[in-house]
């Protein structure tokens, strides 16, 4: 049996960043918020441990 180290704190931080710069991007350029998505799914999803 192998054992892995979660970093769910860790994901849980860049996830509440990437939101915050999610934010702050759409407040300023709307039309690139979009470039932050991907960012911000993949660190919930990875904080979420379904992937």
């Amino acid at each position: 049996m192998e054992t892995t180290k979660k970093y769910t704190a860790l994901y849980w931080i860049l996830f509440l960043l990437s939101l915050v710069v999610l934010v702050v991007t759409y407040s300023y350029a709307g039309g690139y918020a979009s470039m932050v998505l991907p960012f911000n799914f993949t660190f919930m999803v990875k904080a979420l441990d379904l992937m």
